[in-house]
């Protein structure tokens, strides 16, 4: 979260209208609060089940990078819309960048402290 902020991703999100949450339950099964009956939801969520985010809600599930595109276009995209955005979106010589926290034994041991905290 502290990195995400520091580099302004959370800003971008914030502006463009989408809520974050803080990784843990959330808005699972209304614990906090629930969508607008029968939203549409993308969520990076590990759960899915009838009415779990909100009465009568349809949850799409997916990954953090899906959902960067799934907030830049506003809709889940078809598999083609995916790659040409993302291709865009990422230069090659960046991805080791991009894809560093998913690499967890390559992290130090503050940076993982500083992820949970």
């Amino acid at each position: 979260e502290h990195t995400l902020i520091e580099e302004g991703y959370y800003a971008i999100f914030g502006t463009s209208g989408a809520r974050t949450e803080i990784p843990g339950c959330s808005l699972c099964m209304g614990n906090q609060a629930q969508v607008g009956q029968g939203a549409y939801v993308f969520s990076t969520s590990t759960r899915n089940f009838d009415n779990r985010l909100g009465k009568d809600s349809q949850v799409y599930l997916g990954s953090a990078e899906l959902a960067a595109v799934v907030a830049l276009q506003g809709k889940l995209p078809t598999a083609e819309e995916y790659m040409e955005l993302v291709t865009k979106k990422i230069k090659p010589e960046m991805t080791d960048d991009v894809y560093r926290y998913l690499n967890f034994n390559k992290v130090s041991k503050e940076d993982l402290e500083a992820m949970v905290e």
